[in-house]
């Protein structure tokens, strides 16, 4: 292999492991196939670009493809909270409406006692309610 190959795989690997961490982060989560645009701590974010009913009914198509059956809705600030009970978890998901076309999902998963979370199934959440959006967000 040529001397050039080498560098540019130092070079390419000096970028991963120095001061370019959100960039390799991005392209793992490109390459990976997550559709949450944000996971930080369990919670998984993603905003839609389209109105707050419409996202709510993606939300409840999600759910009940993945049988997760709503508990309670409550108003928060510029939305709701949907709240559904899965053994051994509690799911809240919160819809908020940044703009009449734009809507930011909140989801976590917390294990029993609300201390561990379980990040991928807040990711599953997202992944299932943009399925049912379609691809237009």
């Amino acid at each position: 292999m040529p001397i050039r190959h080498y560098c540019i795989a130092l070079v390419s690997l000096s970028l991963l492991t120095t001061g370019c961490a959100p960039l390799a982060l991005t392209a793992v989560g490109v390459g990976g196939g997550v559709t949450a645009g944000h996971h930080l701590g369990g919670i998984a974010y993603r905003t839609f670009t389209e109105p707050l009913p419409k996202v709510r009914s993606a939300v409840n198509k999600a759910m009940a493809r993945m049988a997760i059956k709503p508990n309670r809705t409550e108003k928060i600030d510029n939305g709701e909270r949907i709240i559904a009970l899965v053994p051994d978890r509690t799911i809240e998901i919160e819809l908020e409406s940044l703009t009449p076309a734009t809507t930011r999902m909140r989801v976590v998963a917390k294990k029993d006692g609300g201390v561990l979370v379980d990040a991928a199934t807040a990711i599953e959440v997202i992944n299932q309610t943009e399925k049912f959006i379609g691809p237009s967000s």
